[in-house]
């Protein structure tokens, strides 16, 4: 999915990481699917690498934490929130260790679950 096909510029190319916490995340369909919890951001890069989401549950009872890397989610302002192609069945299939939330990822962790993100979406 491109930037391009997210509708037009945002008003302010720039927000604060705690407007983003709880920013809804859609499927291609524009189905509400989850939501951010929190954004890890690489120290001396300043880029943000991945974002822990929350998906599915009623008012978060029940929901699972995935840890999905960045680049798969892309801005809409249209539905001012998330879109992704990431689809349910990938979450569920998704490399154990993204349910959690304890703890930052490994460098090989985040290779592993960049790696099963990269295969055609």
């Amino acid at each position: 999915m491109s930037q391009a096909n997210a509708s037009s510029t945002p008003t302010h190319p720039l927000v604060e990481s705690d407007r983003v916490e709880g920013t809804a995340v859609y499927d291609a369909h524009q189905k509400s699917i989850g939501t951010i919890k929190r954004l890890v951001i690489e120290k001396v890069s300043g880029q943000v690498i991945y974002a822990v989401t929350s998906f599915g549950g009623l008012l978060g009872v029940g929901s699972e934490v995935h840890t999905i890397p960045w680049e798969q989610l892309h801005y809409d302002t249209t539905l001012h929130g998330f879109r992704t192609n990431i689809t349910e069945e990938q979450l569920r299939n998704a490399p154990e260790f993204s349910r959690g939330d304890k703890a930052l990822l490994s460098r090989r962790d985040w290779e592993e679950l960049s790696e099963y993100y990269a295969g055609p979406l």
